[in-house]
């Protein structure tokens, strides 16, 4: 019998992960995901404005709402065996919230919420990592989507935040390199890679409160910015209060920056990094990635036939470049606001 809010010729809830032997990664399954909602045309249809039964008659922001058509559950349904290899799965454990930004249903962009505003939602991230670390789980990801160009079904200023029971591909490469460095000589990778591009000092956007901020040498889409706090610190829960607001700010000016490189708002996708909820990781580096997808104006670049084909960006001009035109937006920021 088919559930309700669930898709599909005879489907049941199915929230699962599903192993790629190789990829050597899992893939989250959830059919649910189908009947969310998808860009409502009024602020009355939108579920994180105030008088909607999410958000009730809250008065302040930011909050955390738990997502109701969620990737991971804490209590999955049931498998039917976990499948023989190479065609393995597993319960689709785990947590998916929402964090409402701001009351403001037209808010352009999490910069509009303010210095504030941006350090109130780090540190709801930072408790909920703190929270995780106590239930078993693996990872903490805190990540952004802003823009109908990259998918986004609500335009209501939020983030989302998943709490796995896996770390994510990516952060684990990082890691295997981070931890062979380590090994070899001594030192953070992460670390080494900050002190250089400070050093040259041609893709950096801003420095001060104890981050930096630049277009990394190796950048993969055309508007990418790295966000590394200057102290080694592996989780958001290690930030002091300080840092906390040195972080905000500087996320503040790079996305204010991001918007005035050209005639349009920049779409965008923004994760945190930080290192595994279990064991310890010297060798890692917390810091944020934004991923700014216009090439030129009113040019998107997508990820096509080599990056999704081959694994491997192309870009089709420089990171210098794009550094020094973020600096550029930058200072209009600055001079204009």
């Amino acid at each position: 019998m088919r559930e309700p809010g669930v898709k599909g010729v005879n489907a049941r809830r199915v929230i699962e992960l599903r192993w790629d032997p190789t990829l050597s990664e899992w893939v989250m399954i959830s059919n649910i995901r189908e009947s969310r909602p998808w860009r409502p045309t009024s602020e009355s249809a939108c579920p994180f404005c105030p008088g909607s039964p999410e958000v009730g008659e809250r008065s302040e922001a930011p909050f955390l709402l738990e997502n109701r058509f969620p990737m991971l559950v804490p209590d999955p349904p049931r498998l039917d065996g976990v499948g023989e290899y190479p065609l393995v799965k597993a319960p689709g454990r785990g947590e998916c919230y929402v964090i409402v930004e701001s009351l403001e249903h037209d808010l352009p962009d999490l910069s509009f919420v303010g210095v504030d505003g941006v350090a109130k939602v780090i540190e709801e991230v930072a408790n909920l990592t703190r929270r995780a670390m106590g239930e078993g789980y693996a990872y903490v990801l805190w990540f952004r989507n802003r823009g109908e160009e990259v998918g986004v079904s609500l335009t209501h200023p939020h983030s989302q935040v998943y709490v796995t029971p896996f770390t994510p591909s990516k952060v684990l490469r990082e890691l295997t390199s981070a931890w062979r460095y380590f090994r070899l000589r001594g030192e953070c990778l992460f670390c080494k890679v900050l002190k250089e591009e400070l050093r040259s000092g041609e893709r950096v956007v801003l420095e001060g409160g104890g981050f930096a901020a630049f277009v990394p040498f190796y950048a993969h889409w055309p508007f990418e910015v790295h966000i590394y706090p200057e102290r080694h610190v592996q989780l958001l829960t290690q930030l002091s209060r300080e840092e906390v607001r040195g972080l905000a700010e500087a996320l503040v000016k790079v996305l204010k920056a991001l918007d005035k490189v050209f005639d349009k708002p920049m779409p965008y996708v923004l994760a945190t990094h930080q290192a595994p909820l279990r064991g310890e990781y010297p060798h890692y580096h917390l810091h944020i990635e934004i991923y700014g997808m216009l090439r030129a104006s009113g040019k998107l670049k997508y990820a096509a036939g080599m990056e999704q084909g081959g694994g491997n960006f192309t870009y089709d001009s420089t990171p210098e470049d794009a550094a020094e035109r973020l600096r550029q937006a930058l200072r209009r920021v600055e001079e204009h606001g």
